[in-house]
């Protein structure tokens, strides 16, 4: 079965080799969005790529030819849609998705990052698996509700149903903003613990979607100031692009804890934290009560 599985992917490639730049670049188009939303028309090829109804034909032509499995026409809606033996012909690299899909990914090409020799990142985390992030993309973008395995620190694995309508990355890790079935709420989960992930078919209940979720609908401005015990405060307004020695940033609720741990804000009440590394205190601490998780943020008793 692998041997025929690598044949297959041999054949592919070979094929893709002779196709213009262009042409794979609409066939990634394709294949991205059957494998995150689920579904593509000829009228979005045509959108995104400014192509003729007779050039977009063709290329779905080809797409069928090369995985003539991985989609099926639907005539009610003239769109294609993923079929169950859907294998993804273009290798999406989990950072660039991720990173693209934030910030409105197009052409469905992804290819790995190149490290530069003179400029460094930091390591991150282990970036969680593609079917993974394609299978709650797609619940997203089509309203659904998934069925999935999920790990936790303090129960181990657990089956729960979820309705997700967000991907986030706070700052340390990408996590999925979701309704929790058991628990009757919205919560986070961290995209790297899910084990299995299975869309629920039919629609979801109204208050299971993101209007409803207070914590994001909820904006809140948050006030930071060099700490006060920092000798040199006019260093970290420049690291912070600081006006008049402050910050002021807009962020959800449901986030604001994330940032607040990311860029280690002293959110003590005397700003007696700096020990912990806090370069950074919390100027209107009111704030705080409009952050469920302010737990997770330095200082918070």
């Amino acid at each position: 079965m692998e041997y025929q599985n690598n044949l297959i992917e041999t054949q592919i490639n070979k094929k893709l080799a002779e196709l213009t730049h262009a042409q794979k670049d609409r066939l990634a188009f394709i294949d991205f969005s059957l494998q995150f939303f689920g579904h593509v028309a000829r009228t979005d090829l045509i959108q995104r790529f400014k192509t003729g109804l007779a050039a977009s034909t063709r290329d779905f032509s080809t797409y069928k030819e090369l995985a003539p499995d991985n989609l099926i026409l639907r005539h009610q809606t003239k769109s294609y849609h993923r079929t169950d033996d859907f294998q993804s012909i273009f290798k999406h690299d989990p950072e660039v998705i991720l990173t693209s899909l934030s910030r409105g990914f197009g052409n469905g090409i992804s290819t790995g990052v190149q490290p530069s020799e003179q400029c460094f990142d930091a390591v991150r985390l282990i970036h969680p698996n593609v079917a993974i992030i394609a299978s709650i993309m797609r619940a997203i973008h089509n309203k659904q509700g998934v069925k999935c395995g999920y790990v936790s620190v303090s129960s181990g694995e657990t089956e729960r149903a979820i309705v997700p309508h967000s991907i986030v990355n706070n700052g340390h890790r990408w996590h999925v903003r979701a309704y929790d079935r058991k628990h009757n709420s919205f919560r986070d989960f961290v995209c790297t613990r899910f084990t299995y992930v299975d869309l629920i078919q039919g629609p979801v209940h109204v208050h299971e979607a993101s209007p409803y979720d207070q914590q994001w609908q909820q904006i809140v401005d948050i006030e930071l100031v060099p700490h006060p015990k920092i000798k040199q405060p006019r260093a970290i307004e420049m690291d912070y692009n600081m006006s008049d020695g402050k910050l002021s940033i807009q962020l959800r609720a449901a986030v604001a804890a994330y940032v607040l741990r990311q860029w280690q804000v002293d959110c003590s009440v005397d700003h007696s934290e700096l020990h912990l590394g806090c370069q950074l205190a919390l100027a209107n601490p009111e704030v705080i009560k409009l952050i469920e998780n302010i737990s997770l943020a330095p200082g918070i008793a």
